[in-house]
């Protein structure tokens, strides 16, 4: 018997389609049927898993003397868990995952645009009023107000509710390991150096609007500016951070997307299997901060300066990161 005939034998024997014997060599059905049909011959590593897998030794496989009844009595039970076959991401997915994110992440920026700015109608009214510009009185100011800040909260809860289930199906390629067929490494970089700039300059831009925002305030409260004139910074400041942060979601976030498929930076099997590790914790702490938040806001009506607390919150987090990652490793 030769090779070809043997692993047909064996793959039989143990009723393992063509399809399923790909899977734990990690490579592809055709490359099996070739191996069958004598048309090519494996490389020495996939003779040696293939003599694993089928628990015979390597000497049957490769001498066409030997034949199955002095071969070596299968052993094979499966594979292990670090032998298990990865996923394999096809130039199509890839291709189809980068418009996917390119579709729907200015959408989500958009959401996390309305969330940050909520309060800008609420402040900017109840500085009106307490400053006798407008005649609302102050429970219509703050009834108009509260009704921008939830109508805000609720489209940008929609956005990321609808924008979400289109993106779910790739979550393996953020938190999983995978291997990429033949042209996808070489496209995903090219893309990537071709984006390069846009991304430097929305992260630049992004950075400069949330660092510079913060001017006008600090200039205005040194002036000892109105309280109308600070309450406007203050307005102007989420606006601007606003923008930065949608800056950050809808072009870097695009640009990421490349990170993801090559697995560099914060994607790849390491980071993948910290963050899954930390995962629960990342989602108890925002919880934990939108509650306070909301709390604190609502019982002192102090919108104008109770959005410090998501800054605060960014700042503590990546310290709180910081040592859920020291922990895990």
């Amino acid at each position: 018997m030769i090779l070809a005939d043997k692993i047909i034998n064996e793959r039989k024997k143990n009723g393992w389609s063509q399809e399923e014997l790909a899977d734990m060599l990690q490579v592809s059905r055709q490359s099996v049927s070739k191996w069958e049909g004598a048309q090519s011959v494996p490389d020495l590593q996939k003779i040696l898993k293939m003599a694993e897998i089928f628990g015979v030794s390597t000497d049957y496989l490769l001498k066409d003397e030997m034949e199955p009844e002095t071969a070596v009595v299968p052993v094979y039970d499966g594979l292990t868990a670090e032998d298990t076959p990865l996923k394999r991401v096809s130039l199509e997915e890839a291709t189809e995952y980068i418009e996917a994110r390119k579709k729907y992440l200015p959408k989500i920026g958009l959401g996390v645009f309305l969330c940050i700015t909520c309060p800008v109608v609420l402040i900017f009214l109840a500085a009106l009023e307490e400053s006798h510009l407008t005649p609302l009185k102050e429970n219509a100011a703050a009834a108009i107000g509260l009704v921008f800040l939830f109508l805000q909260i609720a489209t940008a809860l929609y956005i990321f509710i609808t924008t979400g289930t289109k993106l779910d199906r790739f979550d393996y390629l953020e938190k999983e390991n995978f291997e990429t067929e033949y042209g996808v490494d070489g496209m995903v970089k090219a893309k990537k150096a071709m984006e390069e700039g846009r991304k430097t300059k929305a992260l630049t831009t992004g950075v400069l609007l949330c660092v510079l925002g913060v001017l006008p305030l600090v200039v205005t409260g040194a002036l000892g500016a109105s309280e109308f004139v600070v309450c406007c910074m203050v307005c102007l400041l989420l606006l601007l951070i606003g923008v930065g942060v949608y800056l950050f979601v809808a072009v870097c976030g695009v640009h990421a997307s490349y990170d993801v498929l090559l697995q560099n930076g914060d994607y790849t099997k390491e980071a993948k299997t910290t963050n899954k590790k930390l995962d629960v914790l990342t989602r108890i702490y925002w919880l934990l901060i939108l509650v306070v938040y909301l709390s604190i806001s609502f019982l002192t009506m102090r919108w104008d300066m109770t959005w410090i607390i998501w800054a605060v919150s960014g700042v503590l987090f990546a310290l709180v990161r910081t040592v859920g990652e020291a922990v895990v490793k």
